[in-house]
């Protein structure tokens, strides 16, 4: 019997090649690929013989940061993602949570930044694509997409082109192939200038026993590839995801895949109609490092092997080498394990949808992953320690995570401004604080029928369960400011103001996906914020009982050794029992009664209004007392349920004052209020006055603004007295103006129709969008067009 074993040529300079068409595998090319000197050696120990190239790239991506999570594993351990309700947790495809009458929601978020900032449509595009699989993959129907994007200063010379290229990208995938965008958040500071941040979340209806998982069962299974043919596109994705930006980041437009959401719909249709019977027994999406990813994974999760047989895979390239048919991303593929003998079942269903489906390879019982081309066994390598036992690290940390910048602010060292009406108009029309209408206009917001709050209407989206009268809220926060200057109480905050938001729309918070964007985590001080947010995650969810069940973590999110500020994206999904229950952020009624919960203190430390006014970014951010935290959204949820509630807002960037214009501006047309507040920021008047300022721009935590018909005050304050939560009338919709008085003395009074124009076309104004389409300016063949909406 022939020995097809790989049996690598080894050199005269120590390289090895499996034959002569093929680079020598040293420790110097080990290196280039990302792996260390240490991790090449347990690599060639593990193999029990010197690797062949296809083998080193294989090691390579699959203990790359991107696919190992070696540098975080260690922290990821202390956030809860377990409970009740809880069907899947971290390491699937997506997370799984039980909604009751037969149905749950699977949903995650994950990243696409550095290829977004190489090619930002295609990169964009992309990042929808592979979340999409990553939901359908489980079983589920995606109905409902969200999106968080940073970018860098509106005046650099590269944010115009990036902007209008990832909205682009995420409109034309999701508007192609028919999911909705129904939320998200844009933001923009100068941190982001080299590596900006394009976090894709979506979720989707699964039946709660038709789930199914990236598992290869049943040795002699055959395992199917289908979808799209493989091409050399995304080849080292998954590495230039796991390394920091330089000069020469131009240079890696080739890795960056490319996207056909009109395949991707063809796709999801087969799968779907594949898993109607029981013929799938395992499968993944082909993501990041393709072939190479899926197999080794889904061989390693059932405790099984795999042959894969090269030759049979679809390809849609000549001359395609065994290497980068494993590491290829080529987009809008999976890989399948079936029933033997259900096969010709398969084809016809895929061949019904003009799709790839070709047998592979089958299921083994050796624990490890064969591959062979042309009829040489090119991969020989056991699936477990690939795939689950790469290297982990407990990277040095610096003793705090908190800069210089963080340490108690001098509040005299901040002039009050002379005039506090400029000041809010300021604010309003500034690009993190104006209306988001430009970007969400590009989105589907409403096909299939399910969306029920679209995006601006309310503090989160919320889709419709269909066959049921339940609702899903959904919602992605985090405030990069506050988590730079402390990034425990700033990752705590991100996960309070995302349940504060579902409160906002009167749903229960039932589970949490994150996307977690950092620098690198070779410097001890990007190592010290990443523990310290996770550790502030962790506890915040665990006080929340909200348990994390997916996500993502992106490192190495810098150039030049210039890192992001540190983002720790929370996606929050909440359940309405009555999706007919809700409320919008917006007035609705002239003459309602204007109820605040919460305190209000002297807190502008990382405040928008102290960056964008005084053009300082230090102190501290807002404390988080979480007893009034939970009391305040408990207080909004119940008056919400009960009918109470005709508009719901809470007080976020830019401080009472902006959400309170908001509350006029952002409805159907603006409506004026009059506002008097106590100088003292809280309901029971306790005379010790708090600046102006403060009480205006300051970003205090634990705040949400309610309108109600009178009648109905003094039920909604006796809900708040009983749920422990402050609450105090401030004012009624009344009148053209938002006029705001504190103790009496009127301190600012604009139309709202001003407000509203200096709100509405803040963010086209500053990165002067909608003319013609902008160039990127490292590109000279990037040529003239139209831009916008």
């Amino acid at each position: 019997m022939t020995d097809n074993r790989v049996a690598p040529v080894v050199n005269q300079g120590g390289g090895v090649r499996v034959s002569d068409k093929e680079p020598e595998v040293t420790k110097e090319r080990a290196l280039a690929q990302g792996l260390t000197a240490d991790e090449y050696e347990k690599a060639v120990a593990i193999a029990g013989r010197p690797l062949s190239w296809t083998e080193l790239g294989i090691f390579a991506v699959m203990w790359s940061e991107h696919c190992s999570y070696k540098s975080s594993r260690v922290h990821l351990r202390k956030l809860p993602t377990t409970g009740e309700n809880v069907l899947q947790g971290p390491g699937e495809n997506a997370g799984i949570i039980d909604i009751g009458e037969g149905q749950a929601v699977a949903f995650k978020m994950e990243s696409h930044n550095h290829p977004s900032f190489i090619e930002p449509q295609q990169g964009a595009a992309t990042g929808v694509g592979g979340i999409l699989r990553d939901i359908f993959t489980m079983g589920a129907r995606p109905i409902a997409s969200l999106d968080s994007l940073r970018f860098g200063s509106v005046a650099h010379p590269k944010t115009r082109y990036l902007v209008n290229g990832v909205v682009a990208g995420i409109g034309g995938y999701g508007n192609s192939f028919g999911c909705p965008t129904v939320g998200g958040e844009v933001s923009f500071h100068p941190s982001y200038d080299g590596n900006i941040l394009v976090n894709a979340f979506n979720l989707g209806i699964v039946r709660s026993d038709r789930i199914f998982r990236g598992r290869a069962g049943g040795v002699g299974n055959p395992v199917i590839y289908v979808g799209s043919k493989t091409g050399r596109d995304g080849i080292h994705g998954a590495s230039m995801a796991s390394a920091e930006f330089a000069n020469d980041s131009e240079e890696k437009r080739p890795t960056v895949q490319v996207g056909d959401p009109f395949t991707e719909k063809l796709l999801l249709e087969a799968c779907l109609e594949l898993m109607k019977g029981d013929a799938i027994v395992g499968i993944q999406d082909m993501g990041a490092a393709g072939l190479t990813c899926s197999t080794f994974e889904m061989a390693s999760r059932a405790g099984t092997g795999i042959r894969l047989d090269l030759d049979k895979v679809p390809r849609r390239e000549t001359g395609m080498t065994p290497y980068e048919l494993m590491l290829s991303e080529s987009q809008e593929r999976m890989l399948m394990v079936v029933e033997k003998g259900r096969e010709d079942e398969v084809r016809a269903i895929f061949e019904k949808w003009d799709l790839d489906a070709e047998v592979v390879g089958e299921v083994t019982g050796d624990g490890r992953v064969v591959v062979t081309f042309e009829g040489a066994t090119v991969v020989d390598l056991p699936a477990r320690p690939l795939a689950e036992e790469a290297p982990v690290y407990d990277r040095p940390r610096a003793e705090s995570a908190k800069p210089k910048e963080g340490a108690p602010l001098d509040a005299a060292s901040v002039p009050v401004p002379k005039d506090l009406a400029a000041t809010l108009e300021t604010l309003l029309g500034s690009p993190n604080l104006s209306s988001r209408a430009w970007v969400y206009r590009q989105y589907d917001q409403t096909v299939r029928t399910n969306t029920v709050r679209t995006p601006g209407a309310a503090d989160a989206a919320v889709v419709r369960v269909k066959g049921t009268p339940k609702g899903v809220a959904l919602t992605v926060d985090c405030n990069d400011r506050h988590c730079w200057l402390d990034p425990y109480r700033g990752a705590q905050l991100a996960v309070a103001e995302a349940a504060r938001n579902l409160a906002c729309v009167g749903a229960l918070p039932i589970g949490v996906t994150d996307c977690l964007n950092f620098g690198n985590p070779e410097r001890p001080e990007v190592m010290a914020q990443f523990a310290e947010a996770v550790e502030g995650i962790a506890d915040a969810c665990k006080i929340l009982g909200v348990p994390v069940v997916s996500g993502n973590v992106s490192l190495y999110n810098e150039t030049n050794g210039k890192a992001i500020h540190p983002t720790p994206t929370i996606g929050m999904v909440g359940l309405l029992e009555d999706v007919d229950a809700t409320a919008p952020a917006a007035f609705t009624t002239a003459g309602d009664t204007i109820v605040l919960l919460g305190i209000t203190k002297e807190e502008i430390g990382g405040s928008e209004y102290l960056a964008l006014v005084h053009k300082r970014e230090a102190g501290e951010p807002p404390e988080l007392d979480w007893e009034r935290e939970v009391a305040v959204q408990a207080a909004a949820r119940r008056a919400i349920e009960a009918g109470l509630v005709r508009s719901a807002h809470d007080c976020a960037d830019g401080g009472l004052a902006v959400a309170l214009a908001e509350c006029c501006i952002a409805g159907e047309a603006p409506l004026g209020a009059e506002i008097d507040l106590n100088g003292c920021g809280c309901p029971e008047g306790c005379e010790k006055p708090i600046r102006p300022d403060a009480l205006l721009f300051g970003e205090s935590a634990s705040r949400i603004i309610l309108s109600m018909a009178p009648e109905d005050v003094e039920t909604v304050l006796a809900i708040a007295e009983e749920e422990s939560a402050p609450a105090i009338v401030i004012g009624r919709v009344r009148g053209a103006a938002l006029a705001i008085g504190i103790d009496g003395e009127d301190v600012l009074e604009v139309p709202a129709a001003r407000l509203h124009q200096a709100w509405d076309r803040g963010l086209e104004k500053a990165l002067g969008v909608g003319r013609e389409a902008p160039r990127d300016p490292a590109s000279p063949a990037a040529g003239p067009g139209k831009a916008g909406k």
